[in-house]
C-alpha cells in the first residue's frame, strides 16, 4: 500500500504541468508559482519535489515563462510556508485544506480536478466488532484525518457525530491508522476512501467492515490566489477542460488525472456553507 499512495502523492504532484499549461503566457520576466496540496498524502514533499522541479520547468519552457516554480506540500503549516514565500498564482487543493485556507488567502474556485485513488472523496468508519455507528460511540476510534476538527464534524460526519463521541486514538500515517484496529488497540477507525479501498490488501484488513459512510464529497478544488492578473486567470479556467482532452488524454491518465474542468465556488457551496467561516 505504501508504494502505491506514494505513487499516487507523486502523480498528484504532476498535475502541475497540465495546470501550467493550460495558461497562457505570463508576462515576460515573471515567475509563475504553483501550489499542490494533498493533505494526507504518502511519501514527503522532499520525495515529490525532484520531480515537481522536472515538470514545472518543462512547462514553464512550453508557455515561455521567464521561470516556473512548484511546490508539493501534505500539511497546511507546509503550504503557508509557500504562499508567504513564493507568492502563488494557483493550486490545487484536498478539499479540507481549501475549506480551512480559503478565507484567510481568498481563494477564488476556478476548476475541479477528478483524481483516480487520491481519497477524500468519502470517509467511512469502519471495525471489527461494531455493527452500526452506534456500537462505535463510546468506544476507541483511531484516525489520521482528526487534525480539523471542524471539517471531520460538519463537512464529513454531517452533524451524525462528533469526535467527542469517541476515545480517540490520533495516528499519523494511514496503514497505521488501519492496523490499530486489526490489532485490537482501537474499536473503530474513520478512513478515507483510498483507505477503504486498500483494506482487502492488508493481513487482516479484510475483517474490517464499514459501519458508516459520508456522503459524497466534491473533489480536489483548483483555486487561484489574489496574485493571479484577471486576464490570465481568465485564460487558466477557460483552458482547464482542454487539457485532458485531444493529445493531452494520456499524459492525464499517466499522472492519475481523469478530467480538469472549469468550475466556480457554486460547485463547493454546500461544502463552504458546511464548514463555516
Amino acid at each position: 500500500m505504501r508504494s502505491s499512495r506514494i505513487h499516487r502523492a507523486l502523480c498528484l504532484a504532476a498535475v502541475l504541468p497540465c495546470l501550467a499549461l493550460a495558461a497562457g503566457p505570463a508576462q515576460a520576466g515573471d515567475t509563475v508559482h504553483v501550489l499542490v496540496i494533498k493533505e494526507q498524502g504518502v511519501g514527503s514533499a522532499a520525495q515529490a519535489q525532484p520531480f515537481v522541479d522536472k515538470l514545472v520547468a518543462a512547462a514553464g519552457k512550453a508557455n515561455g515563462w521567464a521561470g516556473a516554480v512548484g511546490k508539493y506540500a501534505t500539511t497546511r503549516e507546509a503550504a503557508e510556508v509557500v504562499i508567504h514565500g513564493d507568492d502563488p498564482h494557483y493550486g490545487i487543493m484536498s478539499l479540507g485544506a481549501f475549506l480551512g485556507l480559503r478565507g484567510k488567502h481568498r481563494l477564488e474556485v476556478v476548476g475541479k480536478a477528478e483524481v483516480s485513488q487520491a481519497g477524500g472523496r468519502e470517509y467511512h468508519i469502519v471495525s471489527k466488532t461494531a455493527t452500526d455507528l452506534a456500537g462505535c460511540k463510546g468506544k476507541t476510534l483511531a484516525s489520521n484525518h482528526a487534525g480539523d476538527l471542524r471539517f471531520v464534524e460538519k463537512v464529513v460526519a454531517g452533524g451524525k457525530f462528533a469526535l467527542a463521541d469517541f476515545t480517540m486514538v490520533v495516528t499519523t500515517r494511514p496503514v497505521q491508522t488501519i492496523k490499530k484496529v486489526i490489532a485490537g488497540e482501537a474499536e473503530c477507525a474513520l478512513i478515507d476512501d483510498a483507505q477503504y479501498a486498500e483494506l482487502s490488501k492488508i493481513e487482516g484488513g479484510a475483517a474490517l467492515k464499514s459501519v458508516w459512510k459520508s456522503d459524497k464529497l466534491p473533489p480536489m478544488v483548483v483555486v487561484a490566489f489574489p496574485s493571479a492578473p484577471a486576464a490570465e486567470r481568465a485564460t487558466f479556467k477557460g483552458a482547464l477542460a482542454k487539457v485532458c482532452s485531444g493529445e493531452g488524454k494520456a499524459a492525464c491518465g499517466e499522472v492519475g488525472i481523469k478530467d480538469l474542468s472549469a468550475a466556480g465556488s457554486g460547485d463547493y457551496q454546500s461544502v463552504i456553507d458546511a464548514y463555516g467561516k
